[in-house]
């Protein structure tokens, strides 16, 4: 399996899109990482054709990749939903980011599209995973425009997202946020509720806030999809991919924005991408506007 070429992250030279390596990383994270599981973030990270993974994370992806070819492509596409709903709520006056599940950073991030727009937006980015938390804070030494932070909380635990210290240093839960939930929810299985994650969540948010989210489905092709999701069950976190109806059901108390839930989302007409032609989608993504 040949990745897909990542962004360029930077040169090594220390400036914010350095990306740490996994030996620095081991060495400063607060617990061990375990190099004999396949690891969700780290397996996404090879899939996008980055360098942050083990032996292990990339036997996992070829072999979900062996049964969902164009996976990689849907990654891809996702990193694409990401930055244009980001710029989406820029443009309409939000100013604060609260991105859930950012797994290991890389170039085009959330802060990023959001200082392409406005330079004074605010992010906190919250991971339940330590190798992110690691990551996150070396790309982010120098600064720069807006303020950042890294929050290691469970999507399974809002409560103490919402009561965070790093959060609410640059989240004011008085004014809209933009509630970021990509490529996240399907990492959370039918039992542990995910639709009551979101509405507690939701409660928090005031009016005008706005709901970000993307989703893996196996419509493209039912019985291909639940197959490759069986490859994640020895990872860190099972997939548990959803259909159309039950993905849109999970933006319950938010108005979305056309064109709704889609493969393809460019509401602003953004100017079109190669990846804007691609036909097997393996999931989809939309912007909902709490009332």
């Amino acid at each position: 399996m040949t990745p897909i070429p990542a962004e360029d992250a930077g040169d090594g030279d220390g400036k914010a899109w350095r990306l740490p390596r996994l030996d620095e990383v081991e060495n400063h994270a607060p617990t061990r990482i375990d190099t004999s599981i396949p690891h969700t973030a780290r397996i996404y990270d090879y899939l996008l054709g980055g360098k942050n993974n083990f032996a292990v994370d990339r036997a996992a992806a070829d072999a979900i990749v062996a049964t969902i070819p164009d996976l990689p492509v849907t990654l891809q596409l996702n990193r694409l939903f990401l930055r244009r709903s980001v710029r989406y709520a820029a443009r309409r006056g939000i100013r604060q980011f609260l991105d859930i599940g950012t797994g290991i950073p890389t170039a085009g991030n959330t802060h990023e599209a959001a200082h392409e727009i406005a330079p004074d937006a605010r992010v906190a980015y919250v991971d339940n995973d330590p190798i992110v938390l690691v990551h996150g804070r070396a790309l982010m030494t120098d600064g720069g425009p807006g303020r950042t932070t890294f929050t290691q909380a469970d999507l399974r635990s809002p409560k103490d997202i919402l009561s965070s210290p790093q959060v609410l240093e640059v989240i004011d839960f008085g004014e809209p946020v933009a509630l970021m939930l990509v490529a996240i929810l399907h990492f959370i299985k039918d039992d542990e509720n995910p639709r009551e994650i979101i509405a507690e969540l939701r409660a928090a948010l005031p009016s005008g806030s706005m709901l970000l989210m993307s989703h893996a489905s196996f419509d493209a092709n039912p019985n291909q999809g639940r197959a490759g999701a069986d490859g994640w069950k020895n990872a860190s976190a099972e997939m548990n991919m959803r259909s159309y109806d039950d993905i849109l059901a999970m933006f319950d108390g938010f108005d979305l924005v056309e064109p709704g839930l889609r493969t393809h989302w460019n509401p602003d007409a953004e100017p079109e991408e190669p990846l804007d032609a691609v036909e097997n989608v393996w999931g989809y993504g939309a912007v909902g506007i709490k009332p």
